[in-house]
């Protein structure tokens, strides 16, 4: 027992040793980032330990079953609808070739370009009283019968025709490299293609086709615009009633942590579902070939895939650009240009900020020597995961504790009256941005740098240049694609987020999302068409940019 116990605390010390010899700068920086990137789960996490609000007991008896229901209600609805629209897309124009196919294989990303909320915005003047299908009815001489979205089902054909482009890139670049052998081979055996489809390749895309509904379940759980526009109770719009209408802090951040277990549970199936399902394919039997059939089969598979691109993009941005021409000469004015270029500047800083943190944090992790800080380092990207209320927050509740502190002391200690430091101020909002958005950034930047040959710096490390500098004059100008891409992925991010922006911007700062959002809460949606439109033609750079890279691959 002693021997035991004695080679036990030997080990330990042992271990202990190691880590002090192991620790340097770059360990500790590592740390520190990933700690100040996850302060607002901190946050929320320490607040739960204060109790619930006054209103929780009301809102558990009479809105949380409400709150789940219409989530869950969402989550299965959408699962179901982009699954079919992201998979029988990616599958057709992978594996059969028709009319005007590599124009719709990117036109099919597109719909990415338009936040869901902008998208419910263009379908409910779609459908409304003297809208734009009870106009096109009426020309051609048809009885018009109005169709009701204004509820929880099409909020959830909205969110679906918005995000099944998640689906789709996942899916298609599976089944554009998976080994065309397997194909082949059941084909010779006399299997036919429906049959092929459901019974090997389906269950082989699994992984990748999960990987994508889970990035669109996230942003299904994130989603305020359109579920507050439709008046449909979820997690998301529960937090900005109990936080804003309430005034109840404690029974936000209650909710913010239901959120985010339901969020953490979704990424953790997601991970169990990969580690079970293991594929190989032989690089060297090539992609999958192309099929012909008749002319009739090739316009038929044309029309089923060009379905969710006329949902998607065509309809909501002719809608807009209808309601343009209409509000132009209202909307469209200096004053607008300044809030354009206000939020152009603030997603501009951000995404500066956010690929700087992104950085640091992959070469310090890099440069560190304890084993297992480049998985810790990973922790930091786990904001994109959680819902931008439940960041905001998190970021609020230190925020506004700090700023208390810091004007009572000002005040009993210096005499001087202060306001906030923190909270309701730019800074805030960036940081809020960057903790969001840091896993855009990483991952674009991580991917480059893998490719870069660890010969290269360690020679320059041979000849006495340290890290920093190595890092500069070398590496730098190799991974500066991938730190261009995450700045444009970040600065489109930014320009979209809505309910993080609503909850954390300053009083005198507005943005191109939360100015279209407040002409439709103010039943001016017509008016919201501009800025709406300023945000889709500037989100559609990258698109064409993933599309781009996706055809490289």
């Amino acid at each position: 027992m002693k021997q035991a116990g004695s080679s036990d605390i030997f080990s330990i010390k042992s271990r202990l040793r190691r880590l002090k010899r192991d620790t340097n700068r770059w360990s500790i920086f590592t740390l520190a980032i990933v700690l100040f990137i996850a302060l607002p789960v901190i946050a929320i996490a320490v607040k739960l330990l204060e109790g619930p609000g006054e209103t929780w007991w009301h809102l558990v008896d009479n809105l949380l079953a409400d709150y789940i229901g219409n989530s869950f209600f969402l989550i299965f609805t959408c699962s179901f609808l982009v699954l079919i629209m992201g998979v029988g897309t990616a599958w057709l124009v992978a594996r059969f070739e028709f009319p005007f196919r590599k124009q719709l294989e990117w036109l099919l990303i597109l719909p990415l370009a338009i936040p869901s909320y902008i998208v419910a915005y263009a379908y409910a003047g779609v459908f409304d009283y003297g809208g734009s299908l009870e106009l096109i009815l009426r020309w051609l001489n048809l009885e018009f019968v109005r169709i009701d979205i204004m509820n929880k089902f099409g909020l959830a054909f909205v969110l679906s025709i918005s995000l099944f482009p998640y689906v789709y890139v996942s899916s298609r670049a599976f089944f554009l490299n998976q080994a065309g052998n397997l194909l082949e081979a059941s084909t010779m055996l006399g299997v036919g293609e429906f049959k092929s489809f459901f019974r090997l390749m389906l269950p082989l895309a699994r992984p990748a086709i999960i990987a994508g509904l889970i990035l669109v379940l996230m942003e299904v759980l994130n989603d305020y615009g359109a579920a507050q526009y439709f008046g449909v109770n979820t997690f998301t719009t529960g937090i900005f009633r109990a936080w804003f209408s309430l005034e109840e802090p404690e029974t936000a951040v209650y909710l913010s942590a239901l959120l985010i277990f339901i969020v953490f549970a979704l990424i953790l199936f997601e991970k169990w579902q990969r580690k079970n399902i293991q594929v190989t394919g032989n690089k060297a039997s090539g992609r999958t070939h192309r099929k012909m059939g008749t002319k009739p089969m090739e316009w038929l598979k044309f029309f089923l895939v060009l379905i969710p691109v006329i949902l998607g993009f065509f309809i909501p941005v002719g809608q807009l650009i209808y309601w343009a021409f209409l509000t132009a000469e209202k909307v469209f004015d200096l004053d607008f240009i300044m809030l354009s270029l206000q939020s152009f500047g603030i997603a501009l800083i951000t995404s500066l900020v956010t690929v700087l943190f992104a950085t640091l944090l992959i070469y310090f992790a890099k440069w560190s020597s304890i084993n297992g800080i480049k998985s810790i380092s990973r922790l930091g990207i786990l904001g994109y995961a959680i819902p931008g209320a439940v960041v905001a927050i998190g970021i609020m509740i230190p925020t506004l504790a700090f700023d208390k502190w810091f004007i009572n002391t000002m005040d009993t200690v210096f005499g001087v009256k202060t306001g906030f430091l923190f909270n309701g101020t730019l800074v805030a909002l960036v940081y809020a941005y960057s903790v969001r958005f840091l896993a855009v950034a990483y991952n674009p930047i991580e991917s480059t740098a893998l490719k870069v040959s660890n010969s290269i710096p360690d020679s320059s490390k041979m000849l006495g240049v340290g890290n920093f500098k190595t890092f500069l004059k070398i590496e730098f100008p190799l991974i500066k694609t991938g730190i261009l891409s995450a700045v444009i992925l970040v600065f489109i991010d930014v320009l979209k987020e809505l309910p993080l922006t609503l909850i954390l911007k300053p009083f005198h700062i507005n943005t191109l999302a939360v100015k279209a959002f407040e002409y439709a809460s103010d039943e001016m949606v017509m008016e919201a068409a501009i800025p709406s439109l300023f945000i889709i033609f500037t989100a559609t750079i990258p698109v064409i940019f993933l599309n781009k890279l996706l055809i490289k691959e």
